[in-house]
């Protein structure tokens, strides 16, 4: 399979998000631990509330970059304008960011559930032209 020059750039930059949700993980070990192992955290102590947000911050970015990088592949066997195309392409990563970003925000106020819903908007924009276009290339 080859990828198109599109999928290749998309690809690329979501990779790099990669590393700041390792280093997100990198700091939750470090609250978990009290600074002995991972990120010293500078004593924050977290709330049985504020972790669970943070842990699920920590595994949405993680879920939805992989699920991105499929799209931008899936993205190029579809029947979609190009506009159509690059609007599923930019959405895809930036629901992972918008999602997990909303969740780590919401541990600290209750502002931050607009980039949930932001989040969400976008997964289901890339989701569903995703679907749309693969089912019209039948």
């Amino acid at each position: 399979m080859t990828m198109s020059r599109e999928a290749k750039v998309m690809a690329a930059i979501t990779l790099l998000l990669v590393p700041t949700i390792m280093y997100g993980g990198w700091t939750l070990l470090g609250i978990l631990t009290e600074g002995t192992v991972g990120a010293a955290a500078g004593g924050l102590k977290l709330s049985e509330t504020q972790w669970a947000l943070w842990r699920a911050g920590h595994a949405h970015a993680g879920v939805w970059t992989v699920l991105s990088i499929l799209l931008q592949v899936l993205l190029d066997s579809t029947r979609l304008s190009r506009a159509v195309t690059w609007l599923a392409r930019i959405c895809a990563p930036l629901s992972a960011v918008a999602l997990s970003a909303g969740f780590f925000g919401l541990a600290f106020s209750s502002s931050f559930q607009a980039l949930l819903y932001l989040g969400i908007c976008a997964l289901l924009i890339s989701l569903i032209a995703t679907a749309v276009g693969l089912l019209r290339s039948r």
